[in-house]
């Protein structure tokens, strides 16, 4: 038994993971990208959507932690998919941008760094409310 109330589970809830499958694959994204940027393309920007890719995989198996413990769990999912989907949207265009040389989708870099923001934001609300909020 996990401790969480039925009740509570939902899409985000009852799929910690696959949302930790997810950060799997966005790990393994990240660590490729390295690669490429280390051996085969000189590009700084490649390097830097790889390191956002790892380090937002590896923040998601933490918050998919405190998940699977907190009063709250599906908000804390929910913080931990939208920090997976904006860090894909941010590595994902730089990478098909570098690649490609195509710039079509070049609005998705801003729009997920921004979510990533807004994504560590909602990790410290949320730790505040665990902290000193009604549990």
């Amino acid at each position: 038994m996990s401790g969480v109330d039925e009740t509570t589970k939902g899409a985000l809830c009852g799929a910690p993971f696959l949302i930790l499958a997810w950060a799997g694959l966005a790990g393994a994204a990240g660590v490729s990208l390295a690669a490429v940027a280390a051996h085969h393309v000189d590009s700084p920007a490649l390097g830097t959507a790889a390191t956002m890719l790892t380090l937002h995989a590896a923040a998601a198996v933490g918050i998919i932690s405190v998940a699977l413990r907190a009063a709250r769990p599906c908000l804390w999912s929910g913080i931990a998919g939208v920090m997976l989907a904006a860090a894909s949207l941010f590595g994902g265009e730089i990478a098909f941008h570098t690649l490609t040389g195509n710039a079509s989708f070049q609005m998705l870099a801003p729009i997920g760094g921004t979510l990533m923001i807004a994504s560590w934001v909602g990790v410290a609300v949320l730790a505040l409310t665990n902290a000193f909020g009604k549990r």
